[in-house]
């Protein structure tokens, strides 16, 4: 069994469940509720508090503040949770909250994503697996981001905004509606720029996959988005087709960016 070493400056609560393995480095802080899986590096100067969990290997940078209160007013000191994944690259200055009552009271992060300098995951969000937050990316309360979304550097995602398998937002991109899977989104206050081409080569997406998506699109951007899809989910589709239509079709608070003119 391997020993957790904890360097002698950093303050632990004794509540705390600490894997096997894990380091834990000078100047930082681990509150009563927070439980490290194994292998998990707190590297220094880190804060995690409140009932949140860091799965196995994670890797936390300095100055990183994990698991604080929202920065929800509404927020009055309810028992909420902030679940993070394993593998995950949590470099400095990133904050991430817990849930709200009014959210469903749950944060999940999930496994091996990366979340560069000064990234933001906000209260109430579901952030998938292998998902990237380039340096000062900011997702609002109650997002949705699926596997494989990278987000680009300064770019803000609004409250309530899904965001669809391998789709991919450049930087400095204001997000203010849904992003279907596979879309690439960009510009200063965002437009669907066509599909995430480099994303989808990378996953093995055959050329047929790919036109097949490009026909949908077009077709998406001659009407409303769910009345377009809603007729084409009626004829036989493609997986990747078909995965997009029923993100579409799926419950959502928002309308869906469409396709820049």
């Amino acid at each position: 069994m391997a020993e957790s070493l904890i360097h002698p400056s950093a303050v632990v609560d004794p509540a705390a469940t600490i894997g096997e393995g894990c380091e834990i480095g000078p100047f930082c802080v681990v509150g009563p509720e927070v439980t490290l899986g194994r292998g998990v590096v707190l590297k220094s100067h880190v804060v995690v508090a409140g009932h949140t969990s860091i799965g196995d290997e994670t890797v936390v940078f300095p100055f990183a503040s994990i698991g604080e209160v929202p920065q929800d007013l509404k927020f009055r000191g309810e028992s909420t949770r902030l679940e993070i994944g394993a593998r995950n690259r949590i470099r400095e200055y990133v904050t991430m909250n817990p849930g709200t009552e009014g959210g469903g009271g749950v944060t999940r992060i999930g496994d091996d994503g990366l979340f560069m300098a000064g990234s933001h995951v906000a209260h109430d969000c579901q952030i998938g697996n292998q998902v990237i937050l380039v340096n000062n990316a900011s997702v609002a309360g109650h997002c949705v981001l699926e596997d494989d979304v990278i987000v680009g550097g300064l770019s803000g995602v609004h409250q309530f905004v899904r965001i669809g398998r391998g789709a991919m937002i450049g930087a400095v991109t204001m997000v203010t509606a849904d992003v279907i899977p596979y879309g690439l989104v960009q510009g200063p206050r965002g437009h669907l720029d066509g599909l995430n081409l480099v994303g989808l080569k990378r996953r093995g997406a055959s050329r047929g996959e790919i036109l097949a998506l490009r026909d949908m699109l077009g077709r998406l951007g001659q009407g409303s988005f769910r009345d377009t899809a809603r007729q084409m989910s009626e004829a036989e589709a493609g997986p990747m087709v078909r995965e997009v239509l029923d993100f579409i079709l799926g419950p959502s608070d928002r309308s869906f960016l469409a396709p820049h003119s």
